[in-house]
């Protein structure tokens, strides 16, 4: 992923060395499409298992939504457990929170084992109920944890903040945090010191699959590999099936300086629809404060500035002694409309494997497809294959599927209806808007200098109109989650080749 290239800058910088481009065709084991956490963990456990894997990137490794997380290793849910076990039974709960447990303990043992000074500790969550009523709900999720046998949780008279008396909420042990990209460079180390190899700027445009192996292309050259991983946020393969099954969510996340100590080294969610959460980074310097919230489906609205103004209000009437906002970022996760991620073998594929719906639990779930994935590939048993099983019915989210291809449906509506303004002539510098000419759909962004930059507003991986995003100055796809730069490459997938040309002018 490209995302690097949106206009916003996070928190979290490393030393992740250049990695040269495939210039040459190659051979490996395991090809694995996409350099995120995902990516990487698989293909660290891979290269543990003796296996030469070959790891390609749209960009740099760790470029995409890896460098936008908040970066928080939790157990819990965001969909709450109570709802999984409803709609998707007790077994299921069991073995999602038996996973991400596990993926947790390896986290800390990979950490352990590669020497990675990451910033890692354990520490305590807290969920915080918004109004009384909330409490209600936080007792049904206090159940439903023990009843899929997690213990390490209870109420506590009050969470450890000194902005504000949160009442009785519920405080779960054992989480985590780190700094992820220190966390991707460790892995990319010992990918590299075993049979690993990694080339950036290496976007995959094809993956054919046959009776002896997978053709991994580049728009030049080739990978064939036995299998493959396909570890992109939204998978770029389109055999897999899973577009109309997860929806793309836009978060905003800031980071600003407090007083080293004056806020406590924990976890923090709160019950509010979108939820906020929050956590501390130390550094040499002193502790940034990282919180954020607002969600909302991508592409639906372009009000990002006013949702991170909400985002700072909410956290300077909870943290009193916040300085000034010195990051401010959004990123996007993938939400599966029955609540758990896909991961293990596509459908209707022998030799192709996806990795995709994090539900906003990217760094444990990533960890978890790598174990699963290891499993299934080398032919072992593993746990949590139905659990995750990317070919499972989803009838339990009806509702969900059916309101994913509406939402598909409306936007092919769109493509004949008028744009935002009647010409190209009309969009200021800085801005971008869909616009109508001539019956067709152009995404036109005139830049500060006054130049018109403008390409079809039809997303090239299922047709569906793109929409303008102010704030990251991009284009993002409503219906799958795709995002491209003002000049139409792409920026991340499912979508691989870039917005099409626009059509002539008609005048």
């Amino acid at each position: 992923m490209n995302a690097i290239h949106e206009r916003s800058v996070p928190l979290w910088s490393s030393a992740i060395p250049d990695f040269p481009s495939l210039t040459e065709d190659t051979t490996a084991d395991v090809a694995v499409v996409g350099a995120g956490i995902a990516g990487l963990s698989s293909a660290y456990e891979l290269a543990r298992d003796g296996l030469a894997v070959v790891v390609l990137d749209r960009g740099r490794p760790a470029g995409g939504m890896t460098g936008r997380t908040t970066a928080h290793l939790a157990t819990t849910f965001d969909n709450s457990y109570a709802r999984l076990i409803r709609d998707r039974g007790v077994d299921v709960a069991k073995g999602y929170c038996a996973s991400q447990c596990a993926a947790l303990d390896r986290i800390e043992a990979i950490i352990a084992a590669e020497a990675i000074d990451c910033d890692f500790r354990r520490l305590d969550a807290y969920t915080i109920a918004v109004q009384d009523e909330d409490r209600k709900y936080l007792q049904e999720e206090l159940e439903a944890y023990r009843s899929i046998g997690l213990t390490d949780v209870g109420w506590v008279d009050r969470a450890p903040l000194s902005g504000r008396d949160t009442g009785r909420c519920l405080r779960i042990a054992k989480q985590g945090r780190y700094h992820p990209l220190k966390y991707a460079g460790g892995l990319i180390r010992g990918l590299l010191a075993r049979t690993g190899r990694v080339f950036a700027n290496s976007a995959v445009v094809a993956i054919e699959e046959d009776q002896t192996g997978v053709t991994v292309r580049t728009s030049s050259h080739a990978v064939r590999a036995k299998q493959v991983v396909v570890a992109t946020l939204s998978p770029v393969d389109a055999r897999a099936g899973i577009h109309t099954k997860q929806t793309p969510i836009r978060t905003y996340v800031q980071a600003a300086r407090v007083p080293r100590g004056t806020v406590a080294d924990a976890l923090f969610w709160d019950t509010a629809d979108p939820y906020h959460y929050v956590r501390i980074q130390p550094d040499a310097e002193g502790d940034w404060l990282i919180f954020g919230g607002e969600d909302h489906r991508t592409g639906e609205v372009d009000d990002g500035a006013e949702r991170q103004r909400k985002v700072e209000a909410w956290a300077r009437g909870l943290f009193p002694e916040l300085g000034a906002v010195e990051y401010c970022w959004s990123g996007q996760i993938m939400e599966p409309i029955d609540h758990v991620g896909f991961i293990g073998r596509a459908a209707g594929t022998a030799r192709t494997f996806i990795c995709t719906g994090d539900s906003g639990h990217g760094l444990t779930t990533a960890t978890t497809a790598s174990l699963l994935l290891r499993d299934l590939i080398a032919g072992r048993d593993n746990p949590y294959v139905a659990v995750y099983d990317p070919a499972r019915p989803v009838t339990s989210a009806l509702a969900g599927l059916g309101q994913e291809v509406a939402v598909y449906a409306r936007n092919l509506v769109a493509r004949v209806l008028p744009g935002e303004n009647r010409s190209t002539d009309d969009v200021a510098p800085g801005e971008g808007a869909v616009v109508s000419e001539g019956g067709d759909k152009i995404a036109a962004y005139r830049d500060a200098a006054g130049v018109l930059h403008t390409r079809s507003a039809i997303c090239s991986h299922m047709g569906c109109v793109v929409s303008w995003n102010s704030f990251e100055r991009c284009w993002d796809c409503p219906c799958h989650g795709s995002h491209y730069a003002v000049d139409g490459r792409v920026l991340g997938g499912p979508a691989v080749a870039p917005l099409p040309i626009a059509p002539p002018r008609s005048r």
